[in-house]
C-alpha cells in the first residue's frame, strides 16, 4: 500500500516498558523496537503497530492466570473482553505475529465457548452477553466444529423470539445504543454461517425498534438511551456520546459485512450508516484528528477520547473500502484520525485516553486503557491497511477453513512435563485422548459439517447441519407416503418422490392458538420419504441432506389452503379435527380430514371434508373439498397462496385465468434456494382473482354439498426436478388435470 501524503510526519518511539493491563495495572516490562510513524498509513507500518499493540495487550492479560474473573480487570466472556477479541480475530486474518489465533482459542476453550447471563431473564436477553458470540463464530469459521457455536445458537434462539414480539412492548430488548455493536452482528453472522434466515429477520425487527426510540432525525446520531433524549450539557447542548455512536457505526459495519445484498431492508442500514458518518465527520477535532467524548459539545468534557475515535476511524475506513463512503471526501479524515490514534499509543504499547466503562461522556487521560479501546483500534487498523487496494464487494466472505491439524490440547497438556515423575501420568492422558480420536464417532468426519455438497444437475445444496440417517438400501425407491405425527403436535405428513407437504392438527391448535388450516410445503431432493426422520431431529427447519422446511405457512393459506370469501374477507377454519388414512403408498398417498364448523361473519356456518390424493411421479396433490353450510345458496371459496412464505419480500405470482393455472415463485435465498407453488382450478368456476394482506386468492363458485376439485402443487429449486421459475411454469402449463368430482 502506498504511503499517503499528509500523514504523520513525526516519529513515535514505541517502547513496551512497564506494560499495563487494560485497567492500568503494571506488569513486567517488555521492550519493543521503536516504530517510526512517518508514513504510518503504509500497510507494513500499520501492521507493525497493530502487532505491537496486540502483543502488548496479550502480554498484559497473560500476566494474570485465567480464573473466575474480575470482569473489569481480566479477560472474560463479557463485552469488554469480547470487543478486544473481535478486533484480535480480524487482525489474525492478516497476521499472527502476536499469537492472536492461539490466544483466542485458549480463551474460548477456558470458558467452554459459553456466554454470560444465565442468572436472570434480563441477563439472557442482554446484548452485552452476546458480544462474545462473534469470537466463537470466528473460531467456528476456521474449524467447522459445530460445538463451538452450540451454546450461542441456543442463546440466539432464545433471544430472537422476543426481538419482534407483537404487540411491541414498552420496554425494548436492545434499549441502549451500545447494544447495536454487541448483538446484531452476531445474529447477522449466524444467519450467514448457519444458513437460517430467521436470525436475520429477528435481528432486523430488533434493530429498527431501537432505531425508532434512539435515532435523532435532526442530528443523524443515536442517543445513548431514552434517558438522554432531553438531557443537555452544562452548555445547553444535546448529549451525543462519542463511544455510544461508535458502537452503532461499528455494529452497522459488522452487520453489513454479512447481510445479503438483496435483504429487503439493507438499504436502510446503508442510509443510516452514511447519514451517521456525515454527522460524525463534521465533529472531528482540527488539532489531532480525533473526537471528543461529547460529539456536539467539545467543552463538556474537554480533550480527546480514543475509544469513540477508534470506532469512527474503523467505520470510515470500512465505508471507503466497500464503496459506501466517498473516498475523496473521507480519506483525508481517516488519515488525520489514524495519525491521532497512533499518537495516543502510550509507552506501554497500549492505547491511552480510553474513557472508562460507562454510559455517557466522561474525561479521559493518557493512562486510561481499556480492552474495548484496544479492540476498536485493531478493527480500525485492519481497515486502514486496506485503503490502498480496490473497493471490495459486500458481503465479506468467511475466512477459509483451517487444514486439519494435530489433536487440540488444553494449555495444561500442551507441553511435556519437565518433572520426570509427572511424565507417566501425562503420557497416559495423551494416550487416552488419542484413543478418543481413533475410536469415538465423529459426525464431522462422517460428513463434513456445514460443507456445501453438489446436488442434482450440479446445484449447490444448502449446508448440512446434522446428516439424516438414510433408510435401508431396499427402502430407497420412489414412494408415496402419508403419516400421522402425534409426536409433532398431530401433523399429517404426505410426500412422494418429488414433493412434500403437511397440515396441522388439534394438538398444535391447543399448543399454539390460533393455528389454522394452512398447507405447508417442503422441498426434497430424494425419492424416498424423509419427513418423519427430519421432524424427529428437533431441527426441522435445517437442511439435513434430504429436504428442507423453510416455507412459512403460519396462519396464511400457505400452499393452497382455502376459506370462504365474504364481504371482501377470507373466513377460514382451524386445524383438522378428524383424519382417515385411505392408502399409505407405495404408489399413492391418499387420506381425508374433517374441519369443524366455522363462522362466516354472522351469515352462515360452514364445515368441510377434504380428500388429498398424491400419486408418485407428480408435484400435484388432487384436492376434493366438500363444504356444508347451515344456510342454502352458493358460496365463493378463496384458494390461497401465501405471498411471503420465505422472506419479507413477496414472490412472483402469475395468473392464467383462462386456463385456470396460477403459479408462484419465491425470492431466492442464497443458501436455501426458492420454492415454487401452483394451483389448478376449473376455469368455468372462477369468479375472480384477488389478494388480501397475506395471500393471492383464486375465487371460485361453489355449491354446498357438491365437491370442489382443484390441484395444489409445489417444488424446490434445489430438488431433482425444477431449478428455476420458467421451468416450473412450463411444467404447470403442461398439466392435464381432471376436475370431474368422484361419484
Amino acid at each position: 500500500m502506498r504511503a499517503s501524503p499528509g500523514c504523520l510526519t513525526r516519529a513515535l518511539p514505541l517502547l513496551l516498558s512497564a506494560s499495563m493491563l487494560a485497567t492500568g495495572t503494571p506488569v513486567a516490562a517488555r521492550a519493543l523496537a521503536p516504530i517510526a510513524v512517518a508514513g504510518a498509513m503504509d500497510e507494513a507500518q500499520v501492521l507493525a503497530l497493530l502487532n505491537r499493540t496486540a502483543t502488548a495487550q496479550i502480554a498484559a492479560l497473560k500476566a494474570q492466570n485465567l480464573s473466575l474473573p474480575n470482569t473489569m480487570r481480566q479477560v472474560a466472556p463479557n463485552w469488554i473482553s469480547a470487543t478486544f477479541l473481535i478486533g484480535l480475530g480480524r487482525l489474525a486474518r492478516v497476521s499472527d505475529e502476536s499469537g492472536a489465533r492461539q490466544y483466542l482459542r485458549d480463551v474460548a476453550d477456558h470458558y467452554n465457548f459459553g456466554l454470560l447471563g444465565g442468572w436472570s431473564s434480563y441477563g439472557m436477553l442482554d446484548a452485552d452477553n452476546l458480544a462474545m458470540g462473534e469470537v466463537y463464530q470466528e473460531l467456528y469459521a476456521r474449524s467447522g466444529e459445530g460445538g463451538e457455536i452450540a451454546p450461542l445458537r441456543t442463546r440466539l434462539d432464545y433471544t430472537g423470539q422476543y426481538l419482534g414480539i407483537e404487540p411491541a412492548p414498552k420496554q425494548l430488548v436492545w434499549w441502549w445504543a451500545d447494544a447495536m455493536f454487541m448483538a446484531p452482528p452476531v445474529f447477522a453472522r449466524a444467519a450467514a454461517q448457519l444458513h437460517d434466515h430467521s436470525y436475520l429477520t429477528a435481528m432486523d425487527a430488533g434493530w429498527w425498534r431501537t432505531y425508532d426510540r434512539l435515532w435523532s432525525k435532526e442530528h443523524h446520531l443515536y442517543f445513548r438511551d431514552e434517558r438522554f433524549v432531553d438531557r443537555r450539557t452544562r452548555n445547553g447542548k444535546p448529549v451525543f456520546w462519542a463511544r455510544g455512536n461508535g458502537w452503532v457505526v461499528g455494529g452497522l459495519a459488522r452487520v453489513l459485512d454479512t447481510m445479503p445484498v438483496k435483504f429487503p431492508s439493507r438499504q436502510r442500514y446503508v442510509d443510516t450508516f452514511t447519514a451517521m458518518m456525515a454527522s460524525i465527520a463534521t465533529a472531528q477535532r482540527r488539532e489531532d484528528g480525533l473526537w471528543t467524548a461529547n460529539l456536539l459539545d467539545p467543552a463538556d468534557p474537554v480533550g480527546p477520547e480514543t475509544t469513540g475515535s477508534a470506532f469512527f476511524t474503523y467505520a470510515m475506513a470500512w465505508g471507503i473500502n466497500h464503496g459506501l463512503l466517498d473516498r475523496a471526501l473521507y480519506l483525508p479524515k481517516v488519515e488525520r484520525a489514524w495519525a491521532g490514534l497512533a499518537g495516543k499509543i502510550q509507552p506501554d504499547g497500549l492505547l491511552g485516553f480510553a474513557q472508562r466503562a460507562g454510559d455517557q461522556p466522561e474525561p479521559a487521560v493518557a493512562g486510561d486503557h481499556a480492552l474495548y479501546g484496544t479492540g476498536a483500534f485493531l478493527l480500525a487498523g485492519v481497515e486502514v491497511m486496506k485503503l490502498g487496494v480496490p473497493v471490495s464487494a459486500l458481503p465479506v466472505a468467511e475466512p477459509p477453513r483451517d487444514a486439519p491439524g494435530p489433536m487440540r490440547l488444553p494449555i495444561a497438556l500442551r507441553d511435556r512435563p519437565s518433572d520426570p515423575a509427572l511424565i507417566p501420568a501425562w503420557e497416559r492422558i495423551m494416550a487416552e485422548r488419542q484413543a478418543m480420536v481413533d475410536l469415538a464417532y465423529n459426525p464431522a468426519a462422517a460428513k463434513p459439517a456445514d460443507a456445501p455438497v453438489p446436488g442434482p444437475d450440479g446445484v449447490v445444496m444448502p449446508r448440512i447441519t446434522l446428516p439424516l440417517t438414510p433408510p435401508p438400501v431396499d427402502q430407497r425407491a420412489a414412494r408415496a407416503s402419508v403419516k400421522f405425527a402425534p409426536y409433532r403436535f398431530d401433523d399429517l405428513l404426505w410426500e412422494n418422490d418429488r414433493t412434500a407437504h403437511r397440515i396441522y392438527g388439534p394438538a398444535l391448535q391447543r399448543e399454539e392458538p390460533p393455528s389454522s388450516s394452512a398447507i405447508d410445503a417442503w422441498g426434497k431432493n430424494v425419492e424416498w420419504p424423509f419427513m418423519e426422520r427430519q421432524l424427529k431431529t428437533g431441527k426441522q427447519h435445517d437442511y439435513h441432506g434430504e429436504g428442507i422446511d423453510f416455507y412459512n405457512a403460519g396462519t396464511t393459506r400457505g400452499a393452497g389452503g382455502l376459506g370462504i370469501w365474504y364481504d371482501d374477507k377470507l373466513w377460514v377454519s382451524r386445524n383438522w379435527t378428524e383424519y382417515r388414512i385411505l392408502k399409505d403408498g407405495p404408489d399413492t398417498a391418499d387420506f381425508e380430514v374433517d374441519y369443524a364448523p366455522w363462522p362466516v361473519d354472522v351469515k352462515r356456518t360452514v364445515s368441510e371434508t377434504r380428500r388429498f390424493t398424491l400419486p408418485t411421479g407428480t408435484n400435484f396433490t388432487r384436492m376434493v373439498s366438500t363444504l356444508h353450510s347451515d344456510k342454502p345458496g352458493p358460496m365463493v371459496v378463496g384458494i390461497g397462496i401465501q405471498k411471503k412464505p420465505t422472506t419479507t419480500t413477496a414472490g412472483t405470482f402469475t395468473a392464467d385465468r383462462a386456463r385456470g393455472r396460477f403459479s408462484f415463485w419465491t425470492p431466492t435465498d442464497p443458501d436455501k434456494g426458492a420454492m415454487g407453488v401452483a394451483i389448478m382450478v376449473d376455469p368455468a368456476q372462477i369468479a375472480d382473482v384477488v389478494e388480501d394482506s397475506d395471500n393471492y386468492l383464486i375465487l371460485v363458485n361453489v355449491t354446498p354439498g357438491k365437491p370442489l376439485v382443484y390441484y395444489m402443487g409445489a417444488t424446490w429449486s434445489k430438488s431433482r426436478d425444477f431449478h428455476d421459475r420458467a421451468t416450473w411454469e412450463r411444467y404447470v402449463m403442461a398439466q392435464t388435470p381432471s376436475f370431474t368430482p368422484p361419484r
